[in-house]
């Protein structure tokens, strides 16, 4: 299902096209209304008779009609510019606040908070992407949303009524429905909308603002001005009024616009949740749930009707006959995922704790996910301690005939070709095995260092332990540094972490940091500087890095970024590999030489050119300074459309793989060079050969 991934996100970029286009038909419409409405008020309230048989621009109907023409068409531009830079700025985080809310701590034990919070993280592990900050909006309605312009900046957030009401399976099945907005392009679509539109919105605003002033700015003194300067006054509110009426008009393309784009996607990403939870009585269930909600998944909050189109299901009222809904129909949503629904909705008077109830003849989710990982059951939940050894990890059980190995036996020196390849076909499409796998990963932490990495002070712990060499006396100096610049707490704790962050396997760091990024980004300005300090100076501290080491600073610092610092969102790709050919040569040259000696780099170059033939390649020879070459031709290589990138992706596959082996560290320099092309690769599972 990769192909479909970039297929999706190469929609997504065109639906952005759909979206412009929309937008300039409605400012057209609304900036001639305006014109018109300034015309008629001039040539019947203030239009001196001299000037009957006048034209062009000596008849002021035509001189301030056009003026009013441009204006509006200026108000609209800025409107929405300031919308949009002021997205851009604040990202999901700012249309989280926007509507109330409260961001949940990752360390939190409250259990239905806890409950999210552990499907969020199983489920961006799975996916590949770093674990995204959840707010928690104070609404009685069943509801949820996804807002950001990528990954890096996305957010999530859940309504008090979702958790509240809805079972492990059925809140399941609505965050991987929002994993599949923040995997699919659909956040960046979404937030420009939000933006653009704001302009339009701003015509309405304006005039009531007018007639106001008007009505309380001292009517009263102009009782006894000539009766052209009253005419004057008249042509001002009906105007104003006017500006009103098209207001109006503003909302009801602007909901047309909302509801053009965006009804479709969300049966898409009904389908990618049951893909991704295999069970398509979570999803369905949930919406059973909210049909039978007195409260539905109506949004009270005054901004949820300029982010309608974000949340999981309809938030603001619909319109007549359902025209400004950007959502389909309940029973439709329902039938499309369950062919044999009943037609009758879920009561929520009572607060659902267990599992979902499956229908009659579906396959069971236990039975679907026998892979061979500890709790595999859907009433498992991370909330409950698995099993322990004696080394105070979780017990895996073995593999049984569905293929899948458990995950203590990942720790071989090589990685499973297999493994690879079904990973690469699951970009953007991660499966409950993969959603499995994460849960498991997570459950064989030791305890005193998953405590770590969901609290802000012990992530930023985590993240220097996994940068201490295993050179003992380079490793003393970064402790020495780290008690330096950290301080003493932060000294005490990193001695206490290493040895846990040391042992960790090569395909479990990345997952680690993913699982940090979502606490750091809790830090304050301040502490991040110090932060960033205390990892460029750890980074630097060996005087040599290798390019895996590279790929992970640099995963960091992009996912970090966007929070703490102003950058521009990720490009949105549209350019062939052929104009980018210079820049696949570094980052092809880097992959092949990576752990080669130059006679198996060569092949592995060539092996990659093969999948890239229309491309004139040329490999690179190491030299200084080839790691901020690699960095600009990697964000250089992010304006490319998803179909290229995934052209890309394999040739570098390929490369890794042209000796007829790749190491873990080897799979996960992939993975980290897919999530620093915007093309997430879930984790890698270990397979039967």
């Amino acid at each position: 299902m990769a192909t479909s991934f970039y297929q999706r996100q190469d929609a997504a970029r065109k639906n952005t096209t759909k979206l412009v286009a929309l937008f300039i038909i409605a400012v057209v419409l609304i900036v001639g209304l305006v014109s018109a409405a300034t015309w008629y008020a001039i040539e019947e309230f203030a239009t001196p008779r001299s000037l009957a048989g006048s034209s062009g621009f000596d008849r002021p109907s035509n001189k301030f009609s056009l003026f009013a023409g441009l204006g509006t068409l200026a108000l609209v531009i800025l409107g929405s510019l300031y919308k949009v830079v002021e997205l851009r700025r604040g990202g999901g985080t700012l249309v989280a606040e926007s509507l109330g809310g409260r961001r949940i701590s990752p360390q939190t034990k409250v259990a239905d908070q806890r409950k999210l919070m552990n499907i969020v993280e199983e489920m961006a592990l799975a996916s590949g992407v770093p674990v995204p900050p959840v707010y928690l909006i104070n609404e009685d309605g069943i509801n949820a949303f996804a807002a950001g312009y990528s990954p890096s900046d996305a957010v999530l957030g859940v309504t008090t009524g979702c958790i509240s009401q809805l079972s492990r399976d059925e809140l399941q099945g609505v965050i991987a429905h929002e994993f599949s907005h923040i995997l699919n392009g659909d956040m960046r679509m979404s937030i420009k909308l939000m933006g653009v539109l704001h302009g339009i919105l701003l015509i309405g605003l304006t005039g009531q603002i007018v007639l106001r002033s008007l009505m309380y700015g001292g009517g009263r003194s102009r009782r006894n001005k000539k009766d052209n300067e009253g005419g004057g006054v008249l042509v001002i509110i009906v105007i104003a009024v006017a500006a009103i009426a098209i207001g109006f008009i503003g909302v009801f393309f602007g909901n047309l616009i909302k509801a053009a784009v965006s009804r479709q996607r969300e049966f898409l990403a009904d389908s990618s949740a049951v893909q991704f939870t295999r069970n398509p009585d979570g999803i369905a269930g949930a919406l059973k749930r909210i049909g039978g909600n007195s409260n539905g998944s109506r949004i009270e909050n005054s901004n949820a009707s300029e982010a309608s189109h974000l949340f999981f299901s309809q938030a603001v009222w619909e319109g007549i006959g359902g025209l400004w809904a950007t959502h389909p129909p309940l029973a439709q949503r329902i039938r499309s995922i369950d062919a044999n629904w009943d037609g009758k909705f879920t009561s929520t008077s009572k607060k659902s704790s267990q599992r979902t109830p499956p229908r009659k003849g579906a396959t069971s989710p236990q039975s679907a996910l026998t892979s061979g990982f500890a709790g595999a059951s859907s009433e498992t939940t991370a909330e409950t301690p698995k099993p322990a050894t004696a080394t105070g990890h979780a017990t895996s059980p073995s593999n049984d005939s569905s293929g899948v190995i458990p995950l203590a036996a990942a720790i071989a020196e090589e990685a499973p070709l297999g493994g690879i390849h079904n990973a690469l076909e699951s970009v953007g499409d991660p499966s409950r095995e993969h959603q499995q796998y994460a849960s498991t990963l997570i459950a064989d932490l030791p305890a005193r260092l998953l405590d770590a990495i969901r609290d802000p002070f012990g992530a930023r712990v985590v993240v220097y332990c996994l940068l201490l060499d295993t050179d003992f006396d380079i490793r003393h100096k970064q402790l020495g540094i780290i008690k330096k610049l950290g301080g003493n707490a932060v000294h005490i704790l990193a001695s206490r972490l290493a040895e846990d962050t040391q042992a960790l396997e090569i395909q479990k760091r990345l997952p680690v940091i993913d699982l940090c990024l979502a606490s750091l980004r809790s830090l304050s300005k301040n502490q991040y500087k110090d932060f960033i300090n205390c990892f460029n100076e750890l980074v630097k501290a060996d005087k040599k890095i290798d390019l895996f080491e590279w790929i992970i600073i640099q995963v960091i610092t992009r996912h970090l970024k966007p929070h703490f610092e102003s950058t521009k969102p990720s490009p949105e790709g549209h350019e062939k590999l052929r104009r980018l050919s210079p820049e696949c040569s570094v980052l092809l040259s880097a992959i092949a030489t990576a752990g080669n000696d130059s006679e198996v780099a060569g092949q592995a170059f060539k092996a990659g050119v093969a999948e890239l033939k229309d491309l004139s390649l040329k490999q690179i020879e190491s030299k200084t300074g080839d790691l901020n070459r690699l960095a600009k031709a990697l964000n250089s290589l992010r304006r490319a459309s998803a179909s290229e990138r995934k052209r890309l992706i394999n040739a570098c596959s390929v490369a890794i793989e042209a000796d007829g082996h790749i190491t873990w560290q080897e799979a996960e320099l992939l993975r980290g060079v897919g999530d620093l092309l915007d093309c997430p690769i879930p984790p890698i599972i270990p397979t039967m050969r």
